[in-house]
């Protein structure tokens, strides 16, 4: 009898980040060690204060291999790193648990699903554009995680699959994030890095916004028409078989009295939530806190009671607790690099060969740098704070302007932000919608490699236009 064949089975994306911090760790033994001074800058029209390298300052520093140690302490380094995303997702995911216990969301949303009929897939386009929005606007990220398991339950429940789920936030939010308009942690960093007008060349960048959101709207849709046509094509069609968090369209909680009040509870969350990030510059830990003040709200309307809550909340956790530490993993290539003090040398090398192309060139050449960057350092205003230092003069050296090198890095930043596996809010999110990497990632390549595409067009169209 002949054996069967083993199927190449996709490494866990823990062994995935283990094996980069072991490659970046054996680099260090390679590579030089050099880095850039870091000196303070404040940005005027919002007075926030950045760190950022200063571009004259590349030096020599003794060599600092990562050991043995280091690379075996560089997860719970990066956990300890990475500390106030991970509980922030712990939070989230357990008061989206005490919210969906109430299903007063899927009582909601599952009526007009319903009522919509054999029109539910306008819900797709609606959603999408209004979750791209807020990537634009305000770069919505780690806010998508407490959308995903109920938009993966309904869309689920409405005939598609748990992807759709995952990319009408995901995709929709990363799309806005990627073409973003008014973007504050990527845009208006690297613009007051660079030192060009805040929201300068805002025409061309809404014109990007509408390209990159129709374009990633129109795929998603025509996957979500065919896998409602035929459910065996969906990649996750047993997986989701065997969920038991979706909606039942036949047997919907009533939508009284209850269920409306905890829907408002939530959609003022939200508002206050937009609010706080705009005006008052909130971030993980006030957002956190103020999902955590929502769902005892929630709890006390919904009658859950003390245990019960408690329960419901400790659950959610630990329901995300594997996707969630996933960023502590992340954070450990960082770590190694940082160790090893060989970011900057690969930073400093890449700026290098960009000086000597021509102009044209050298902006793909930034956009390419960018995107590569991107799967090294997934933080924009981080990736702004090491790399448009050395871009923004770098522009001015090779005949590309200050405004195309921040559409460069805008773009190279955003587009990958929902694919790679060191993106700690997108892998977390995967975590909550039970969708595996391997098959998100195989799933979202024609799509993410169109994007690419696109945005190497508007870097070119940038250049070509002269762009200020």
């Amino acid at each position: 009898m002949e054996k069967q064949k083993k199927k190449f089975a996709v490494p866990h994306v823990y062994i995935l980040l283990l094996a980069l911090i072991l490659i970046f760790s054996l680099l260090s033994y390679v590579i030089p060690s050099n880095v850039y001074d870091y000196h303070d800058i404040t940005i005027e029209e919002t007075g926030a204060t950045r760190s950022v390298i200063d571009p004259d300052t590349y030096h020599a520093v003794d060599k600092t291999p990562v050991t043995l140690m280091q690379f075996l302490t560089a997860v719970p380094r990066g956990m300890q790193e990475s500390a106030q995303i991970i509980f922030f997702i712990f939070i989230v995911g357990g008061a989206m648990t005490v919210l969906q216990e109430t299903r007063a969301i899927e009582a909601g949303l599952g009526r007009l699903i319903k009522g919509l009929k054999d029109k539910s897939i306008l819900i797709i386009p609606v959603v999408m554009f209004l979750f791209s929005l807020c990537g634009s606007v305000f770069g919505m990220a780690e806010e998508t995680i407490p959308f995903i398991p109920i938009f993966v339950s309904l869309m689920v429940a409405s005939g598609f699959d748990s992807l759709t789920g995952v990319a009408v936030v995901l995709a929709g939010a990363g799309s806005g994030f990627a073409g973003a308009f008014m973007n504050p942690f990527t845009i208006q960093v690297a613009q007051g890095i660079a030192e060009i007008p805040l929201l300068s060349g805002i025409g061309f960048r809404v014109v990007m916004y509408i390209c990159f959101v129709a374009l990633t709207i129109l795929m998603v849709m025509r996957y979500a028409l065919k896998v409602r046509k035929n459910p065996q094509l969906s990649p996750m069609y047993e997986e989701d078989q065997k969920r038991d968090d979706v909606a039942d369209m036949d047997a919907l909680p009533p939508f009284g009295t209850k269920e409306k009040l905890i829907l408002v509870v939530f959609l003022a969350s939200i508002v206050l939530l937009i609010f706080g990030v705009i005006k008052k510059g909130w971030y993980m830990d006030e957002i956190a806190a103020l999902f955590l003040g929502m769902s005892m709200i929630v709890a006390v309307i919904g009658r859950l009671g003390f245990n019960n809550y408690a329960l419901t909340l400790g659950k959610g956790m630990a329901d995300i607790a594997s996707g969630a530490l996933v960023v502590g993993f992340a954070r450990g290539i960082l770590v190694v690099m940082t160790d090893g003090n060989i970011l900057h040398t690969i930073l400093h090398g890449a700026a290098s060969l960009l000086s000597g192309l021509p102009s044209m060139i050298s902006a793909i050449g930034m956009y390419i740098f960018q995107c590569l960057l991107n799967f090294l350092v997934p933080s924009g205003s981080g990736q702004a704070a090491v790399s448009m230092p050395i871009m923004a003069p770098l522009s001015d050296l090779v005949g590309v302007s200050r405004q195309t090198a921040c559409i460069a890095f805008q773009l190279g930043d955003g587009i990958s932000n929902v694919f790679t596996p060191t993106s700690g809010y997108f892998m977390a999110g995967l975590a909550l919608a039970k969708v595996p990497w391997s098959k998100w990632a195989k799933w979202f390549l024609p799509i993410i490699g169109l994007q690419y595409l696109l945005g190497a067009i508007f870097v070119i169209a940038a250049q070509a236009t002269g762009l200020q």
